[in-house]
């Protein structure tokens, strides 16, 4: 077999992890095959290192296949019960210095500062003092959790040496990206607060080094679906063609799926309409215990790829009334994109973080945390909106989201000039 040319590697929780990254990993990557990329890995975790973790995941029977120049690696932990952490970023981190001892040009992304950025660097590092020479460019991509999770929880904790570690290792990056405009004003200005307490120079960096890619999505996935499909997939579900509102998304409180089934039940359209909650998370058991006695409300916990886009099509209106919290703010909403891009419906959402990067003005919007305002705002939708309003909006969402495929996000990450 020919040695390849040019590769690309990304670090990422990918598939089964049920997590919008996931999903520009996978867009990336399909896209790299048509730019010059014969060699495409996603270095990522054993399926069982998922599992203990507990994270929301996709069904393993029904994962979509990537195509033929993609390999998924998923490499076993190093050592024993002896080493209690870190076995599997040592697994990580050796595979990839495999990769770089090879001589072939290679651009390493990492999505996730923690681990995967460090995961990237190390294994960089480790390959140099070695002697292999490797020919790399790498990119550390910032997304929600690196920021709303890890960095603000290491502020509000006074644990600044644990952000001073994670802006250092961002910045050893050749080029640094945040997933919004609004991850990158939050990087600055945990940035800033580090500087006041640490005397360090962090914000100057992120300002001028820092640029915003947004998630790429694969739009073919989402257009032109077939009716008769549309109607097929409801109908197995149970579900009828704008007689549901629906909430596809990590079912978690900063989700505001507890905002939406209080709501919910107070809408003058609950006999008209059903309420379906769509993915796992935390809060799902809690939530179906809430929901016990509406038979009005439906759980669906085994979506896949495939019946995403037809469930989002043939709703009423889509609700996602996010809300900040602690451990999490929305910094751009994968979901809102994807769901513009599929028709169907009215966005029903909230302003929260980089949400309005998502949707434009092209959404319904509600004030975080107002379950009043979030039960009028459907009944709006279900009851009173024409025809008219409902399908401007549809073609307005789909012209906006069309910013985010993943062709044109890709093009401008890796600094391609489209024809």
């Amino acid at each position: 077999m020919s040695r390849p040319t040019r590769r690309l590697v990304i670090a990422v929780r990918a598939d089964p992890v049920i997590c919008g990254h996931s999903g520009e990993a996978r867009n990336l990557a399909e896209v790299a095959l048509t730019r010059g990329f014969d060699d495409v890995r996603l270095l990522t975790w054993p399926i069982p290192a998922l599992q203990s973790a507990g994270l929301p995941l996709k069904p393993l029977d029904r994962l979509l296949p990537y195509s033929p120049g993609i390999t998924v690696e998923r490499p076993e932990a190093v050592g024993d019960y002896r080493v209690p952490d870190g076995r599997h970023l040592a697994g990580l981190t050796g595979r990839l210095v495999e990769l770089l001892a090879e001589p072939v040009p290679t651009v390493c992304l990492s999505m996730y500062l923690v681990p995967h950025t460090q995961v990237i660097n190390d294994a960089v590092t480790a390959a140099r003092a070695a002697g292999f020479d490797p020919q790399v460019r790498t990119i550390a991509k910032a997304v929600g959790s690196d920021v709303t999770n890890v960095i603000r929880n290491c502020l509000r904790e006074g644990r600044f040496g644990a952000a001073t570690v994670l802006l250092t290792t961002f910045l050893a990056s050749d080029e640094v990206v945040a997933v919004s405009e609004y991850t990158r004003d939050e990087i600055i200005s945990s940035a800033e607060e580090v500087d006041a307490h640490c005397g360090t120079s962090f914000a100057e960096q992120c300002r001028r080094r820092v640029t915003v890619s947004y998630p790429p999505i694969d739009s073919s996935a989402f257009l032109g679906l077939e009716p008769a499909a549309i109607d097929a997939a409801l109908a197995r579900r149970g579900l009828q063609r704008g007689k549901y509102i629906l909430f596809l998304s990590r079912v978690a409180r900063a989700k505001g799926i507890y905002d939406l089934v209080i709501a919910y039940g107070q809408m003058r359209s609950r006999d008209d309409v059903k309420l379906v909650i769509a993915g796992t998370g935390p809060a799902l058991e809690h939530v179906k215990a809430m929901a016990k006695e509406d038979r009005n409300i439906c759980f669906l916990s085994d979506v896949d790829d495939d019946e995403k886009p037809l469930l989002m099509a043939g709703c009423a209106a889509y609700a996602l009334p996010t809300k900040p919290e602690p451990d999490f703010v929305e910094t751009f909403g994968i979901a809102l994109a994807e769901k513009a891009l599929a028709g169907g419906g009215p966005i029903v959402t909230t302003l929260t973080g980089g949400v309005g990067e998502a949707v434009g003005d092209t959404a319904v919007i509600v004030e975080a945390g107002d379950i009043n305002g979030l039960a009028d705002a459907l009944d709006r939708v279900v009851l009173e909106m024409s025809e008219t309003e409902r399908r401007d909006l549809e073609q307005r969402a789909r012209a906006h989201a069309m910013a985010f495929d993943r062709a044109a996000v890709f093009d401008d990450l890796f600094n391609l000039k489209t024809a």
